[in-house]
């Protein structure tokens, strides 16, 4: 008879890691660095937390834990991991039937198919749900990776140039994600780690010792050259790479090369607050009387209304409409604890 099983024997050696920040930030370069000679594999864009967690009400109702496992399924992300669903039905109802067990079987299996003995994940944002994945798994650590928005901005219209209307959308993204990092390290001082996009390009050893300190695995200089993954290298050719290292420091700053002078006071007067706390300095712009109206009067103010709908949209809306949600498919008992909840868990 298979004994039950809960989370924490799911995790791994030392609980598993999650790579958060928004887009453009370093994510990726901090994911193939960890994975590559170390027990660590990764996941991304499993978007498990954000799409997946709480939406199906009771899963340990065989209705609702199908259509949850349906409804994984359907990411290309968790596709690729190519889960034994069987076998991850039969383990399920050996143990405690909860959201943040079912997350870290799959990314078990993965990790084993893989060899490794710790799994991790990247997802954006995730550092929205700091509060439950520390709840769920007490030895999990979180790395956020932060970048000057200036150059996250100037990154994404350089993948997607018509993306150059979105400049208050990307501030107002920026600021929460910035606004999150500073709450949650100070919250979970122990597992909350933030990492900037800038010293770990400048000064990678250094940075990157850090984090495999934090994170309790050995660090080796072999993880800077990524080997595994030559598109870095044909990317960079015609920069200055770190010597040995796919790395280099020519992505930093190129917001003075290409945004406009309005995207870049815009992007400093909302976000600027958060500079000095994250190492990034302030330009000097002097408008003439007339820019300072055009600024102001159309594109400030365009870009403030777009600022402000992402915030209605992805912060107000969505914890409006996953409060509704929630008490509809509310389990009323912590499978944790055995207990009965007194409210919802909100999303």
């Amino acid at each position: 008879m298979m004994k039950t099983m809960g989370v924490g024997e799911l995790l791994g050696d030392r609980g598993p890691v999650f790579i958060g920040g928004i887009q453009r930030s370093g994510k990726t370069y901090l994911r193939f660095m960890l994975s590559s000679h170390s027990p660590l594999v990764f996941t991304r864009r499993t978007n498990m937390w954000p799409n997946i967690y709480n939406r199906f009400g009771d899963i340990s109702q065989v209705g609702n834990f199908e259509r949850c496992l349906a409804a994984m399924m359907q990411n290309k992300h968790v596709r690729a991991l190519e889960p034994d669903i069987e076998l991850i039905r039969q383990e399920f109802w050996h143990g405690i039937p909860s959201y943040a067990r079912l997350f870290a079987l799959i990314h078990k299996h993965y990790a084993e198919q893989q060899g490794k003995l710790r799994w991790g994940d990247q997802t954006e944002l995730i550092e929205r749900f700091a509060d439950l994945i520390l709840d769920a798994y007490p030895d999990a650590k979180i790395i956020h990776m932060i970048r000057d928005p200036r150059d996250v901005y100037e990154a994404s219209l350089a993948r997607n140039p018509l993306d150059k209307k979105k400049v208050g959308d990307l501030t107002a993204r920026w600021l929460y994600s910035a606004s999150l990092a500073t709450r949650n390290q100070r919250v979970y001082p122990d597992c909350y780690k933030i990492v900037r996009y800038e010293s770990l390009i400048s000064q990678p050893e250094e940075t990157l010792g850090d984090v495999c300190r934090f994170l309790g695995i050995e660090y080796k200089p072999a993880m800077l050259r990524m080997e595994d993954v030559p598109r870095f290298w044909k990317l960079d050719e015609e920069y200055s790479n770190i010597a040995g290292t796919p790395l280099n420091t020519d992505y930093i700053g190129r917001f003075r090369k290409s945004l406009s002078v309005y995207e870049i006071a815009f992007i400093q007067k909302y976000a600027g607050g958060f500079f000095s706390q994250y190492g990034y300095s302030l330009e000097i712009i002097r408008f003439s009387t007339i820019e300072k109206l055009r600024f102001y009067l159309i594109k400030g103010g365009v870009n403030l209304a777009r600022l402000r709908s992402w915030h209605f949209r992805n912060l107000v809306l969505r914890k409006l409409i996953s409060k509704i949600i929630s008490r509809k498919k509310y389990s009323k008992v912590d499978y944790r604890t055995n207990k009965r909840l007194s409210k919802p868990e909100a999303i």
